[in-house]
């Protein structure tokens, strides 16, 4: 692999393309089996910078989007057809996931999260913003339709691990408490925190409002679904080597094809009717081979969450 040291400025418009078509989070492609990862992105007036990095202390990347773009495909498709595969999933049945929630940033779509109690919401800490511009919506399943089950609460306070390191995904758990309590119903419960950790073949349920594309974008105005066995340790430090900390775990499908992908984030892994994990990051484009889905393991957090929660 060749650095480029040139600075390249893209306009603000391919960078938010660029961003929704991005997996979970933004390990890109690997060189040398080091990851490369995009770091935030340098606001500039009416143009943004890519700017990458490596674990490498060799290398510092800063390429033109295009040619980051072919690099990345070129690196993480895989050699057989499958590269047009939709991130396999099916429309949850509605109002079946109760304790999902919904993030909007400033309006946006943004991230998932799970409704633990009246006021409080797990989530990933990747996806902290200032809570004045968080709303929950709870209560969705078709987001283009009034269905009268919605609720929408301005979030009030957003605690991010205080662990948490943003280039490792270590840590990368969030409790958000809702500015008024929602109101429990049918359509909104909450769901039971796990008190074990996950064991390898479990069968789980991950669910969400993220891109179900692999290599491009779009947007479900349904709530999806995916049924996923937890994968063993070893295949998951396997398929990420050094990358795996013991407050991580994967979940999904070796083969690729499905998974969770960009816009899940910090939503729900239930398995057996309890909350195992928060959907944390992934391979680039969600549906390579050799690329799980990487959760936050929720039960190392028990002691933080009820410190945060009984605290605040």
């Amino acid at each position: 692999m060749f650095p480029v040291t040139n600075y390249y400025q893209a306009s603000t418009y391919d960078l938010s393309t660029w961003r929704r078509s991005m997996g979970r989070n933004q390990v890109l492609f690997y060189a040398d089996n080091w990851p490369i990862k995009a770091l935030p992105f340098v606001n500039n007036s009416l143009f943004d910078s890519v700017q990458l990095t490596t674990d490498n202390p060799r290398k510092l990347i800063m390429m033109p989007l295009w040619v980051l773009m072919f690099l990345a495909v070129a690196a993480a498709a895989p050699l057989d057809d499958d590269d047009d595969k939709i991130v396999g999933g099916y429309e949850c049945t509605p109002h079946s996931q109760p304790w999902q929630v919904l993030f909007t940033y400033n309006g946006g779509n943004w991230c998932g999260g799970s409704l633990i109690s009246p006021r409080w919401i797990i989530s990933a800490a990747h996806c902290y913003q200032p809570p004045k511009t968080l709303v929950a919506l709870l209560g969705e399943h078709d987001l283009k339709k009034k269905e009268g089950t919605e609720q929408h609460i301005q979030v009030e306070a957003a605690y991010k691990h205080f662990g948490y390191k943003d280039k490792a995904h270590d840590h990368d758990i969030m409790l958000v408490k809702l500015a008024k309590p929602a109101q429990y119903n049918q359509y909104v419960q909450p769901i039971p925190v796990a008190r074990s950790c996950p064991t390898d073949g479990a069968k789980c349920l991950v669910s969400g409002f993220g891109n179900v594309l692999g290599y491009n974008a779009r947007y479900p105005d349904q709530l999806q679904c995916l049924d996923v066995p937890i994968v063993s340790d070893s295949s998951c430090k396997a398929s990420y080597p050094r990358m795996i900390s013991e407050n991580m775990f994967c979940a999904g499908f070796l083969e690729g094809g499905k998974g969770s992908c960009k816009g899940d984030s910090g939503g729900p892994l239930i398995c057996n009717g309890e909350l195992y994990g928060a959907v944390s990051w992934g391979g680039s484009y969600c549906i390579s081979k050799n690329s799980p889905g990487v959760y936050a393991k929720v039960c190392n957090y028990l002691d933080w969450i009820k410190n945060i929660t009984e605290n605040n």
